[in-house]
């Protein structure tokens, strides 16, 4: 079979997952020949989604959360769907989405039914909810052909807990999901001059060394041990400032409200999302990421791209994304003490932050680009076909 004969379904439970992470790979796919349908809910990012060129959006709603009947509706919905369009390949990403597809793609006769497994939910959860929540993805690992994690180490401890058996699971290339644009995450677009005024808007002295997050503000990406640790390195150096770039989510907003002291107040930078994070990135001195959990870290290749090394939690995914010690450095999930002691120790080792930048750089550069990861993703399409 030639690629230009392959229709492949895309499905997300959002739009705003296949604008952020997944667009440049599908542009791949249909370069190659092939015809894309992109799957995701209706909201408000459907309109970018729509006026796509490069593949065809099909509005499905997929609810976020357990939802018996809005799911039984959405099911059938899909089962329709798939048996109208007969895709050669259905290949979901996010949890409810590939559960829901898993079904779906079963029961309608797809012949190649992938999921792409991004981070476990129930990691964090307890109870009958992370029973619920492990158990539908055991019913993704069961019911489709084939699973790939993002991450060697996501890879491992998903058939450690029994998850999957280790023949119907694997990682394309070096991981991630579709790697990273590397004309976007390129330092060189960003001259002296535009980051002086970049750092002028955020009310940033020019000596001040910047702590930088991106992504969700909330305990789930360990926003509380960040403030808790930053709390205390204000009080040892004024002049290291934080800035928040991402939308913050109802929890996590609270934990940046319960910060108290000016000084520490007024060393924290809230921008909010940004369609443009890679500027912070090339601003930044360090990124910190003390995620609970992920299935890799995108954000940590994309800072690393920009000569950004980081600072993150040892836990699976990261451990994939961060070379400890040399494109920066881990440290034990929810200490925040340990937090600040390695930024600290970081920041304050100028020859260090030189070497781990430059060596995060090379790695994106190598492993990373989108282009590689996407070539990859068409070769196992292919292969399944053969």
């Amino acid at each position: 079979m030639q690629p230009n004969e392959l229709k492949i379904a895309r499905v997300s439970t959002v739009p705003f997952f296949v604008v952020t992470q997944l667009r440049a790979q599908i542009e791949a796919l249909s370069a190659a020949g092939m015809a894309v349908t992109v799957i995701a809910s209706r909201d408000e990012m459907s309109d970018v989604l729509a006026l796509e060129k490069s593949f065809t959006y099909r509005p499905v709603n997929i609810e976020r959360e357990i939802n018996p009947v809005r799911d039984f509706l959405s099911l059938v919905t899909l089962i329709v769907t798939f048996r109208k369009c007969r895709f050669d390949i259905v290949h979901s990403t996010t949890p409810k989405a590939g559960l829901l597809c898993a079904i779906a793609g079963f029961f309608s006769g797809t012949k190649v039914r992938l999921h792409t497994f991004t981070g476990q939910p129930w990691v964090t959860k307890t109870g009958i909810k992370r029973a619920i929540l492990k158990g539908c993805d055991k019913i993704i690992g069961l019911l489709n052909t084939h699973c790939y994690a993002d991450s060697e180490s996501q890879r491992k401890f998903l058939v450690s807990n029994g998850i999957i058996k280790p023949d119907k699971i694997s990682v394309i290339g070096a991981g991630s999901l579709a790697g990273i644009d590397l004309a976007r995450f390129e330092p060189s677009r960003y001259p002296s001059e535009k980051l002086n005024a970049l750092r002028t808007d955020l009310g940033i002295p020019e000596s001040g060394r910047i702590l930088l997050f991106v992504g969700r503000i909330t305990p789930d990406k360990g926003i509380r041990e960040l403030m808790s640790a930053f709390s205390e390195i204000v009080k040892k150096d004024s002049n290291i400032f934080l800035v928040l770039v991402g939308p913050f989510e109802l929890d996590g907003k609270s934990v940046i409200d319960q910060v108290s002291e000016i000084r520490v107040r007024n060393n924290i930078k809230i921008v909010g999302y940004s369609e443009e994070p890679e500027k912070y990135m090339a601003l930044a001195d360090l990124l910190c990421l003390p995620s609970y959990r992920e299935g890799f870290g995108t954000v940590v290749i994309e800072a690393a791209a920009m000569g950004t090394p980081t600072i993150g939690s040892d836990i699976y995914g990261l451990s994939d994304a961060i070379v400890d010690g040399t494109t920066g450095v881990l440290v034990p999930v929810r200490d925040a003490v340990a937090l600040e002691g390695a930024i600290l120790a970081t920041l304050n080792n100028v020859p260090l932050m030189m070497a781990m930048a430059a060596a995060a750089r090379n790695r994106a550069l190598k492993d990373f680009g989108a282009d590689t990861c996407s070539d990859l993703l068409i070769n196992e399409y292919k292969g399944f076909l053969n």
